[in-house]
């Protein structure tokens, strides 16, 4: 799209991609909007309750936003004043890379460097992910339980690691489950990371007696941007 100088993201991921490669489009993110660190740009408040009138008084050529982290309403009322909406779909690691290009398109910007080493760092694996060596459960949330089910992408960026998730076939994307059902599975990992559900070395792990709790960076597992260039050696490390 030409002519974009002004750009508000609904999601971390995108906020930090648009701000690794042209920070200045950037005038307004979320709360949630932690990476860089030190991004000044106005917030708006949160990806699941953005303020729809601040955005408006931002005067932004374009929104970023996600199927998953946004709701249809908020987008819905943002084009029905005139904003133009770019809305990624990302479920796999190969819809980021493509995702990515094609929101950064929508930005009038070109394919930057950091988009290029992410498909590097990844490559071998983007047809197909690998046969699964390991099985793993992984909790998002806690009180109650909530895991990884099917279609997710940090699902996707897990089989790509050699790492099957035991709920992966489950109807429902985010299934309420219980500690007991989760050690019933089996998992030879219980993978935790740090978000959404702050899991920590005192929170998370001694629900699970007799399995292998893995604490992982959540920003690597989850988000789909700049991190992605070193997320496979970083969660290949926590995963050893």
């Amino acid at each position: 799209m030409s002519g974009v100088r002004r750009v508000v993201s609904l999601v971390p991921s995108l906020t930090e991609a648009i701000a690794a490669t042209a920070p200045r489009l950037l005038v307004g993110a979320t709360d949630w909007c932690t990476h860089p660190p030190g991004l000044d740009v106005v917030r708006v408040r949160g990806t699941k309750n953005p303020d729809v009138d601040r955005i408006l008084a931002l005067e932004p050529d374009l929104v970023v936003a996600n199927f998953e982290e946004n709701r249809p309403e908020d987008l819905g009322a943002l084009r029905a004043a005139g904003v133009p909406v770019h809305e990624t779909v990302i479920r796999t690691l190969p819809e980021a890379l493509s995702g990515l290009a094609a929101m950064l398109g929508a930005c009038g910007l070109s394919s930057p460097r950091w988009l290029a080493g992410a498909r590097a760092a990844w490559a071998d694996v983007l047809d197909e992910p690998p046969p699964a060596t390991r099985t793993a459960v992984i909790p998002i949330w806690r009180r109650p339980w909530m895991v990884l089910g099917q279609d997710t992408f940090a699902g996707d960026v897990l089989a790509r690691l050699g790492v099957a998730n035991l709920y992966a076939g489950d109807a429902e994307r985010y299934p309420k489950v219980s500690a007991a059902e989760i050690a019933g599975r089996g998992p030879e990992l219980v993978i935790l990371p740090d978000e959404p559900y702050a899991f920590t070395a005192g929170d998370g792990p001694e629900a699970f007696p007799g399995l292998r709790a893995v604490l992982v960076s959540g920003r690597h597992l989850e988000w789909y941007g700049p991190s992605l260039t070193d997320a496979r050696q970083v969660l290949t490390r926590s995963l050893a």
